[in-house]
């Protein structure tokens, strides 16, 4: 039996917020820390403010670029008015996937006990791209990533992960 080696994914990290700048985008600074800790790339990085068609276009952008196998963004998952990231992205995903959120609750729940429900957390794909919702903490970009991205991006963990399956993401489309 052949040892699998690790394979490099490339993200893209986007950090939602009308009030943080690079200077004091800690969340975002918590998934590029991750990220390059765990040998992958960081094919890019931007912060847009609390407004559905930009952050629309982000992630729209990043899904049809080649150089972008997973999108994170962080921030605006509450309820508040301006919190619209999950509006903005959802209507995206060919396949939305459930179980993140359920499992990325569970972690919360563990820290921070029932405020966990005043998060929207969410994932999918959108054009063969992942794509995962994170609230805007670094506290909950930390558990996201260390509960269940690191290993899920990691080629070696078993018994499954994502990039095992990331070549067979579009053979929808080579059945025709």
């Amino acid at each position: 039996m052949s040892e699998r080696r690790f394979i490099p994914v490339r993200f893209a990290v986007l950090t939602v917020s009308d009030t943080r700048t690079p200077d004091d985008d800690r969340s975002g600074d918590t998934l590029a820390e991750r990220i390059a800790r765990a040998g992958h790339t960081l094919a890019d990085r931007r912060i847009v403010g609390d407004d559905r068609a930009a952050i629309t276009a982000v992630v729209k952008d990043w899904c049809w670029n080649q150089a972008v196998d997973v999108v994170l963004t962080t921030g605006g998952t509450g309820f508040t008015g301006r919190d619209v990231t999950p509006d903005a992205i959802e209507p995206m995903f060919e396949k939305r996937m459930d179980g993140f959120s359920a499992v990325f609750h569970r972690i919360s729940f563990e820290k921070i006990g029932t405020s966990t429900v005043q998060s929207r957390a969410t994932a999918g794909l959108c054009n063969q791209t992942f794509v995962f919702v994170l609230p805007g903490s670094p506290g909950a970009c930390r558990d996201a990533w260390d509960g269940i991205l690191e290993k899920q991006f990691d080629y070696c963990h078993m018994p499954c992960n994502f990039v095992e399956i990331m070549p067979r993401l579009d053979e929808h489309l080579k059945r025709g």
